[in-house]
């Protein structure tokens, strides 16, 4: 392509060749290459070609007269046969004819108008496309589809499972048991790993089977023009050039630049975060950039948003990953999730393990050293003793809790896309959440109507204008009062209504295509004709009969003109305004009509100013202010032959008054930000829309408070562009409110909160939330409202769009590490008191361990997995709510539950060998036996444990025994399993057990009630000591007092640890 155009340009354009003459022959050996084109291998056409070019360049230019110049020496034979050949060519010569078309790039082309987009992209806006020019366009653009993620790799997948930490640990334990000889003791630690592995390889396998899910089912549809005909194909098959049709109610299938129009009026929500739908034009847009914000192209209609009303023709001007929601999804797809705290977390402790376990391997051969025992022997048991540091079930506990959540958060409307962010959501200290569609209804609707009388109405269904769904609530108190008194309620059973409200209705409904009903009647008006809204106007109107017979004759021939615009502009256009009286419903509702303009007030200066007052006070509320009006006039019924004077029609109007639109907030989402704040996290509002609207419904839902300084900013999109990521880290205080936002803003402001140690979530619906989502520790996705994109850069997705499912989600996510914290000072306690049991021994300088390996591994599969699983079914203890949150950088344990560990530990280790030293040398039975008793006192004490570990501090008895039915089955399903291994033979032998007299069962009943009575000590130390602190405390959770705690850097710049 380039080759002939460089030919074409040389033939035709005089200062292009002035511009080859300055060049050296050797720059254009080099840059035609035309060597490659000489080759006997070449194609004709391209050996035509470049004797084409030989041709011009030595007519054309005296200098590049020697061809051979311009050719390798290399290939100067080859040239040679080939100019002989073609030497016609060299006489007259012209460059070949191509079938090449120049293909236009990807752009807006916001400054073109419709002419030269045709010519551009040979097209036709009347017959579109031809069938045959589909192919090259398709091959060069490629399909009309978003990218999307890779998929997970089943090998991948296994790979990432064994490749885990904590099985790589238990595998090296393996190998080194199975090299000393104790085969039983390798399979296993086989079997557990492989039960492991298949745990977490199933459910990362559902994951991604519910991540397809996601995707949409159906492929969706263009309507487009081609070879003259209107025609519908997948949007996959749509290439930069073809015509599509857009019809009120569809999906933009792609970018396009408009080409007519006709009312169109589309939702951009997902893009800019703005709710109301944007009036488009095909308007050229001069610029001396190429870039132009989206919201001000209003010529352009952009892919995946929505078409509210009207229809219009555009043509494809990009396609795929080249749109707007394509860039954005390209960059979602490429991006990557760091790990959870939780993974951080168990890497961690399993690293400690590793340590401890070394240490406790040289421990035990240097005692046996002391006491001169065979060294080769004691590194043997080392190595053993190592391997029962290792809690084999504590991967396979980890993954199955966490997928009992995900069911269990799935019924609370929360799907979980990645198993980790369950535990992460326990962590969040802040949720930044998009306004629109999430904290909101996504939508406007009607909030109150100001009057010309000086009347309010506030709706009490805002979204709807039909009080059949509501009430109208009257106040009789001007807005200029300083408090509001609600005297009279209107409903659907309602006789009478102000005509100030009733005209107020009628004109709103109709200018939104709707209709009010009373009583199953109706009492609207029917629309004739419309004059569209106009960006210089700011106005639209409506000629209207009535739907019931006329009130009288001589309301026959007379229409109702109704108008909706800019405040400022209707009252213009206003000579008068409404007073107030009643009308009656069941009888003649619209004869006071009649008595117009009489019975109407003239406006004033002095109303003027009202006007203004009361216009200024609603836009402060966040209310986007729109003025009504009307005239009840003789006309003949327009039509296409017999159109209306637009200026005659809205000229001296009668003023009715103000209505407020505003996008609600949901109902529940106040109460759910007050849980927020009670479990410590702040909720910050990062928005689109207007810094007024937003610090509005941030008050009214609570996430500002003006009273409370670090609760009182609000910030826009446009200060955060002069500020750099450091800067917005550091302010001061931190906003609540961020409006008028990009989805850069969006990004630098999660990445600024996570700099200053927050765990943050995202939550959103639109496009443009996507990058954050990614971002943000957790990204939350809304199921009904979001876009496929925002799903798949999501880790939750809100199958009800309801915020106070967020909330809910927190409250499973600490229970989450709540419940793991519990089965994780188990599993260490138990595997602690095996430790010091044989430590204990060795120090005492014991002939014979207490336990073999294959007890040991034995004691932790059936008194570890089955109750730790139990232990992660903990229904929520009652104060999780109101905790602050966990310091996502803390290890998972505390000083307070490393002794609880070790004390346990040492207390049922001490009582173990109480009781096989008594069994051994008082009693005489033989070291097999002792064994056997010595291994079922201790399982018996660490499933009786296992009840004592449902909570870390509050007593058994407040628990309860049996409020927990999964662990009653864990502790049968334990305790089977080992009166199996003790009392059957076969298993008895492959364990070396032997059965234990009742003499036995008694004394370790006598080690149950020590246990018992330490653990309940403990817990009551526990108790005091957070009473203490929290008298030394002053009460309640703040923001302040989180970030105060929290690192300055995140946790990957820092080298201090804070525990395990």
């Amino acid at each position: 392509m380039a080759f002939a155009l460089f030919g074409e340009f040389l033939q035709e354009i005089h200062d292009f060749r002035l511009a080859v003459g300055e060049k050296s022959v050797t720059d254009l050996q080099h840059s035609l290459v035309l060597y490659r084109r000489v080759r006997d291998s070449a194609t004709e056409e391209q050996k035509h070609a470049a004797v084409a070019m030989i041709g011009l360049l030595t007519t054309i230019f005296p200098q590049f007269d020697d061809w051979r110049d311009l050719v390798r020496s290399s290939h100067h034979r080859e040239a040679a046969k080939l100019l002989e050949s073609l030497g016609n060519n060299m006489q007259h010569p012209k460059m070949p004819e191509h079938n090449c078309i120049l293909m236009p790039p990807s752009g807006l082309y916001f400054d073109r108008d419709g002419k030269r987009l045709e010519s551009m992209f040979r097209t036709s806006i009347e017959n579109g496309l031809g069938q045959k020019d589909i192919p090259p366009l398709l091959e060069h653009y490629g399909k009309n589809e978003l990218p999307r993620p890779p998929k997970p790799s089943v090998w991948k997948m296994l790979f990432t499972q064994l490749t885990d930490f904590m099985i790589i640990i238990l595998l090296m334990a393996a190998i080194v048991v199975g090299v000393e000889g104790d085969f039983k003791a390798t399979i296993v630690l086989l079997v557990v790993i492989a039960l492991n592995t298949i745990i977490g390889f199933t459910q990362e396998y559902k994951a991604s089977k519910a991540l397809e899910a996601l995707t949409s089912l159906t492929v969706p549809k263009a309507q487009v023009v081609r070879d003259g005909n209107q025609q519908i194909i997948d949007a996959t098959e749509l290439v930069p050039g073809d015509i599509v049709i857009l019809e009120e109610g569809e999906a933009v299938p792609a970018d396009l630049r408009l080409v007519e129009v006709s009312q169109l009026e589309v939702i951009e929500s997902i893009l800019t975060g703005e709710s109301i739908a944007v009036q488009k034009n095909v308007d050229r847009i001069r610029s001396r950039t190429r870039k132009m914000p989206l919201g001000d192209c209003k010529g352009n209609a952009f892919m995946a948003t929505t078409v509210a009303r009207g229809r219009g023709k555009g043509l494809v001007v990009r396609t795929g990953s080249q749109t707007e929601v394509g860039k954005i999804s390209s960059a979602i797809t490429g991006a990557t999730k760091s790990r959870t705290p939780i993974q951080r977390k168990l890497s961690r402790l399993g690293k400690w393990l590793v340590v401890v376990a070394i240490l406790l391997c040289a421990l035990f051969v240097v005692i046996g050293v002391l006491w001169k025992r065979d060294p080769i022997e004691r590194l043997k048991l080392g190595m053993s003793l190592a391997v029962s540091v290792i809690p084999e079930g504590l991967v396979a506990v980890v993954t199955v809790t966490m997928a009992l959540a995900v069911r269990r958060m799935a019924n609370r409307n929360a799907i979980v896309r990645r198993l980790p962010a369950v535990e992460t959501l326990g962590s969040v200290t802040v949720i930044c959440s998009d306004k629109t569609g999430t904290l909101t209804e996504g939508k406007m609707g009607a909030s109150e109507v100001w009057t010309g009388a000086s009347n309010r109405f506030v709706f009490t269904h805002s979204t709807s204008l039909n009080p059949n769904e509501g009430k109208v609530m009257f106040d009789s108190v001007s807005e200029k009062a300083e408090s509001t008194t609600v005297t009279q309620e209107f409903a659907s059973t309602s006789s009478n209504l102000p005509r100030d409200l009733f005209m107020s209705l009628i004109i709103s409904s109709t200018c939104n295509n709707a209709n009010i009903t009373f009583e199953n009647e109706w009492f609207g008006v029917k629309k004739l004709w419309e004059i569209p809204f106009d960006s210089d106007r700011k106005l639209m109107s409506t000629i209207c009969s009535f739907n019931a017979a006329p009130d009288s004759e001589s309301t026959a021939n007379k229409k109702l003109v109704l108008v909706k615009g800019a405040s400022e502009e209707v009252l213009s256009k206003c000579n008068s305004f409404l007073p107030t009286d009643n009308v009656d419903l069941t009888n003649k509702p619209f004869s006071f009509l009649e008595s117009l303009p009489s019975s109407s007030s003239p406006l004033t200066d002095e109303y003027g100013d009202l006007f203004s007052e009361e216009s200024s006070k609603m836009a402060s509320r966040g209310l986007r202010v729109l003025g009504l009006a009307f005239k009840y006039v003789p006309m003949d019924t327009p039509s296409e032959s017999k159109p209306v004077d637009q200026q005659d029609v809205e000229s001296d109007l009668t003023f009715v008054g103000l209505i407020g639109l505003i996008d609600p907030p949901r109902a529940s989402v106040e109460e759910s930000i007050k849980k927020c704040k009670e479990a410590g996290i702040r909720v910050v509002m990062i928005t689109g829309d207007h810094i007024s609207t937003a610090v509005s419904i941030a008050t009214d839902l609570g996430i500002i408070e003006p009273n409370v300084p670090h609760m009182s900013r609000a910030i826009r999109g446009v200060e955060l562009d002069l500020l750099s990521d450091e800067a917005i880290a550091d302010l001061k205080p931190f906003p609540n409110v961020f409006a008028r936002v990009s989805p850069d803003n969006k990004l630098k402001i999660v990445k600024a909160l996570q700099s200053r140690g927050q765990c943050v979530a995202m939550t959103g619906d639109g496009v443009n939330d996507a990058p954050a989502i990614k971002a943000a520790n957790v990204g939350v996705a809304m199921g009904l409202g979001g876009t496929e994109i925002t799903k798949q850069a999501a880790d939750i997705v809100l199958a009800n769009d309801d915020f106070s499912t967020i909330v809910a989600a927190v409250e499973e996510g600490r229970r989450v590490f709540d419940n793991i914290l519990k089965f994780i000072v188990y599993l260490l306690s138990c595997n602690a008191a095996e430790i010091f049991l044989m430590l204990m021994a060795a120090i005492i300088n014991m002939d014979e361990m207490p336990f073999t390996i294959m007890m040991i591994l034995w004691a932790n599969i059936i008194a570890d997995i089955p109750p730790a699983m139990s232990l992660g079914m903990e229904p929520p203890e009652i104060d999780l709510m109101t905790r602050p949150p966990r310091n996502p950088d803390e290890g998972i344990l505390t000083w307070v539950t490393s002794t609880v560990i070790f004390v346990e530990a040492l207390v049922m280790a001490s009582l173990t060998l109480g009781v096989y030293l008594i069994a051994l040398r008082v009693e005489g039975i033989s070291n097999a036996d002792a064994r056997s008793l010595a291994f079922t006192c201790l399982t018996t004490l660490q499933l009786t444990h296992s009840f004592f570990s449902r909570s870390v501090y509050i007593s058994i008895f407040k628990v309860g025994i049996l409020s927990n039915r999964y662990m009653i089955g864990a502790y049968i399903f334990s305790m089977s399993c080992m009166l199996i291994g003790i009392y059957v033979p076969v298993i008895a032998r492959w364990l070396d057990l032997t059965p234990v007299p009742a003499f036995g069962w008694a004394k370790i009943l006598i080690t149950l009630v020590v246990l018992f009575v330490i653990n309940e000590t403990i817990k009551f130390a526990i108790r005091k000591r957070m009473q203490y602190k929290l008298r030394t405390q002053t009460s309640g959770i703040t923001f302040d007092a989180i970030e105060k705690r929290a690192p300055k850097k995140p946790s990957c710049f820092r080298r201090r640890r804070n525990g395990l």
